[in-house]
């Protein structure tokens, strides 16, 4: 079934402009589920609670606030609240060409798809073709449901993909991330992690291998609820730290069996790998108390 657009838009670079349709290009697999009264076995409704009032109010009642002290706010209402909003251009102006490879990946946040508007598929064509001949990709600024976006837009294909980004100012610093400070590392040690990284390389990036596991278990759980059959539940066994060499680990990772879905089983070090190693990592507290 063909794909049904959500909006229409405009292109421009230079003096061509593009008029193009948005299309959505993701949407979620996991299952949901509702709230339900257990007594009865039906649905609750959320109501809202005006604590002060001690009643229950109706939505024409409600503005929305901002907080600028504790509890203390500033109320617009949704006419004022459109009065500010970005003016309602369906152009996407594109402002610069870079690199792909010179956006952090941090800054996406969404994907739509662009496709042409009749009329409009030679000048479409002419911007994919000259995009993917200079390996760039295009950022522009895009108002969508009344807010400007950040956008980057680029070639996959013969079609254009546009994903919404956050600005810089909505990004944190890794700066105020405690990673331990410098390390010291042994030149064994990064030889045998680059073996590891080139054993676990592949030439591209093949999303089908992978699977939400965990969304086929709920599934299976799901379905057996539904034919009736009872569930038994356990709880897992916590997981316990293991206090290995970090050689020991890598040779031990480098021996691993590959898979295929291009993981590789988990497989416990060889015991008396694993006693040795379990003993060079003792403290030497660990090591006195031991021997009283």
């Amino acid at each position: 079934m063909a794909a049904r657009p959500i909006g229409n838009a405009t292109i421009s670079f230079g003096l061509v402009s593009i008029p193009v349709r948005l299309y959505v290009a993701t949407h979620s697999e996991q299952l949901s589920f509702n709230q339900i009264h257990e007594p009865c076995g039906s649905r609750i409704k959320q109501q809202i609670f005006c604590p002060k009032c001690d009643r229950v109010v109706e939505r024409g009642e409600l503005v929305k606030g901002y907080q600028f002290e504790k509890d203390r706010y500033v109320t617009f209402t949704d006419e004022e609240l459109r009065a500010v909003e970005a003016e309602a251009s369906r152009a996407i102006d594109i402002s610069e060409f870079v690199p792909l490879s010179s956006v952090d990946p941090l800054y996406f946040e969404g994907a739509h798809y662009l496709g042409p508007q009749p009329g409009a598929e030679k000048a479409y064509q002419l911007l994919v073709s000259a995009m993917h001949d200079r390996g760039t990709v295009a950022l522009a600024q895009f108002v969508h449901h009344g807010k400007e976006h950040l956008v980057l837009i680029r070639p996959v294909g013969e079609g254009l993909v546009l994903h919404t980004m956050h600005y810089a100012d909505e990004v944190r610093r890794f700066d105020d991330v405690e990673v331990g400070g410098p390390q010291k590392i042994r030149p064994q040690e990064i030889e045998l992690a680059k073996k590891l990284v080139d054993q676990l390389s592949g030439d591209t990036f093949a999303p089908e291998q992978y699977k939400d596991e965990y969304r086929d278990r709920v599934r299976a759980v799901v379905d057996r609820k539904i034919a009736g059959e009872a569930i038994t539940t356990s709880e897992p066994e916590p997981a316990r730290a293991q206090v290995i060499d970090l050689m020991e680990a890598l040779k031990a990772s480098l021996n691993r069996p590959k898979t295929k879905g291009g993981t590789r089983t988990a497989a416990a070090p060889e015991p008396r790998r694993a006693a040795a190693a379990a003993k060079r990592s003792e403290t030497p507290a660990r090591r006195a108390r031991k021997k009283q």
